[in-house]
């Protein structure tokens, strides 16, 4: 169980004051949007004194010249208040999208800060909920709910105010039904919080899914698995209709019962008017009045009743949303780093260990004890069984994890002492999963990097040969690359991003089985670009295919997380041990073939 599916507290005060802080760079405009509400709520109270002053005093006096400027200025009451209205409406959502702004921009700052690990427990579905729809939740709350709450009281209040002043006591009839409007408000907050945070996620769990299975679609479809992946579906999406129906449910017993709870105190003003009246007690204006008053006074009633059930979604998103911001596994930084302005490029691991695993038993080291060193310019390939931790090395180089023991310096320096901004600027890396990005090949080779100009892009295309294919293309480098690249082959995908390396031109180059996707002919033309793109840069080479990185400076062989061999190609094969085995192995494959 995730631990945004712990249902909490039904409220929590924190909460509120954590989101009322996003409204403190426009706390003067909330303060004019306040300032607006408390006119249009006067405004709102006065009309059914106009009636009142209309039948009691105008008509009944039958003065026409009377009725007509009470005509007038109930109409001009009517248009003031309409503008008022307007601009209300429009500053509150702008507010809102403002306040909104700022949110989703926090959030995918800190989704920028956390490190792999984050991820690797976090489903991106879920994390998708919490950037789209439960910061839309809080958008309905900033834009409706809190400025425009205060439209409701000041009305409440105001309309309280007229009808005290002009009989107290059918202003007591008229409430006295507020009781049972309380007790049926308790009810329904005990139980629609919950409901509503059960709908919000089965919506992430839905996202999950559906972002899971989409992406997965080809393995789907290749295995036959439609029939089970759609019943799996209709279970997830049958849970997010039965949450809605529920929390329905709520909102539809709610909303009839406190039309109900106005329906019997209107009974109670004719019963109490009708005995009045017959003793001249009170005036047929002052009834209408009142009919009108108790109408006026349900209808925000009904409206901060609607506002209670988005500030319970948002409570319920809200939550959520701190819960991430909350989350502080980033990668450790130092109050003042050491600044990197040039580096050599060597490479130290001392006594590594690592593990995934915030609890580390002897099963569950990666790296046991992990040592090396590989001097400026030189390349070093790492080879082993799959398991073995050459990705992982990788990682924590790259300060992706964070070593468990040991540590690894750069150029004397231990890179947890470093910027991380500016020890992963040196860094190039190009996977054997390549990850291109919806746009146009230019902008997937600089990556945003204005300072990487065209010339330079062209120049790394030609090194690595992809240049041809990109200049045969309609629109050349600026041709639209799909999501992940899905129009181009794995092949141009690796092409492109050796290019992207190249033209970043890092002091520190890393391929991790970068070329086991290519085929041969591709391949012959990779390895040329590879050995242009080594050319005075500190290499790291993860291959599978020993043939690729026989001229390697230097090999470190792992078995089980531990460096077992280190030296050159020769120098294996002489010693007979893991590495003699593993070129035997393929030596003997590639005959077969």
């Amino acid at each position: 169980m995730y631990e945004e599916e712990i249902l909490g507290k039904a409220y929590d005060s924190r909460l509120m004051k954590r989101l009322l802080k996003y409204l403190k760079p426009y706390r003067w405009y909330v303060l004019l949007g306040i300032l607006l509400s408390i006119l249009m709520s006067g405004l709102e109270a006065i009309r059914p004194y106009f009636t009142k002053i209309a039948v009691d005093v105008n008509i009944a006096s039958k003065d026409k010249n009377g009725l007509l400027v009470t005509t007038l200025l109930f109409f001009s009451v009517l248009i003031i208040r309409g503008v008022i209205q307007y601009f209300n409406a429009y500053l509150t959502q702008w507010i809102g999208q403002r306040t909104i702004f700022d949110l989703r921009m926090e959030i995918f700052e800190h989704l920028q800060r956390l490190n792999i690990k984050f991820f690797d427990k976090n489903p991106i579905g879920r994390l998708i909920t919490r950037v789209t729809n439960d910061v839309e939740v809080l958008n309905e709350m900033f834009s409706s709910g809190i400025v425009m709450v205060f439209t409701d009281i000041f009305t409440i209040i105001g309309i309280l105010v007229f009808m005290f002043y002009m009989n107290w006591e059918l202003a007591l009839i008229s409430l006295s039904v507020l009781p049972i409007l309380f007790y049926a408000t308790f009810l329904f907050r005990k139980k629609a919080r919950e409901s509503y945070r059960e709908v919000r996620l089965q919506v992430a769990r839905i996202n999950t899914f559906m972002q899971e299975h989409i992406s997965g679609m080809l393995i789907d479809q290749l295995f036959n698995r439609e029939k089970k992946s759609f019943e799996e579906f209709s279970k997830i999406n049958a849970a997010h209709r039965d949450a809605n129906i529920k929390s329905i449910f709520y909102y539809a017993v709610f909303y009839p019962a406190v039309e109900l709870i106005g329906a019997i105190a209107i009974g109670l003003i004719i019963w109490y008017a009708g005995i009045e009246a017959l003793s001249k007690e009170i005036t047929l204006g002052t009834v209408m009045a009142f009919f009108q008053f108790n109408e006026m006074f349900w209808r925000p009633i009904r409206d901060l009743s609607e506002k209670y059930n988005i500030m319970q979604t948002a409570m319920a998103s809200s939550e959520r949303i701190f819960k991430l911001l909350d989350d502080k596994t980033y990668v450790p930084r130092q109050n003042n780093p050491i600044q990197l302005k040039e580096l050599k490029g060597e490479i130290v691991f001392e006594n590594v260990w690592f593990s995934y695993d915030s609890v580390q038993g002897e099963d569950e080291w990666v790296l046991k004890n992990v040592s090396f060193k590989i001097n400026p310019g030189k390349t070093a390939a790492i080879v082993g069984h799959t398991g073995a931790g050459k990705t992982t090395i990788i990682n924590l180089l790259t300060r992706f994890y964070e070593v468990s023991k040991g540590r690894i310096l750069i150029d004397g320096y231990d890179i947890r002492d470093l910027d991380s901004y500016q020890l992963r600027k040196h860094i190039g890396l190009v996977h054997q999963d390549v990850f291109l990005f919806s746009g146009d090949i230019r902008s997937n080779i600089n990556l945003g990097n204005e300072s990487i100009k065209m010339d330079r892009i062209k120049a790394a295309a030609r090194v690595v040969g992809i240049n041809k294919f990109i200049e045969s293309l309609p629109n050349r480098y600026h041709e639209e690359v799909k999501e992940r690249g899905a129009t181009l082959s794995v092949g141009q995908k690796q092409l492109i991003s050796f290019a992207r390396a190249l033209a970043h031109n890092p002091k520190i180059l890393i391929l991790d089985e970068a070329t086991s996707s290519v085929d041969t002919e591709s391949e012959i033309l990779i390895q040329k670009a590879i050995q242009k793109l080594l050319k005075g840069r500190t290499s790291i080479v993860i291959a599978h295919r020993l043939s690729t990185i026989q001229r390697a400076d230097m090999i470190i062989v792992l078995h089980k997380g531990e460096v077992r061999e280190i030296g050159t190609h020769q120098e294996l094969l002489n010693l007979g041990g893991i590495y003699y085995k593993l070129y035997q192995l393929q030596y003997k494959e590639q005959e077969i073939i």
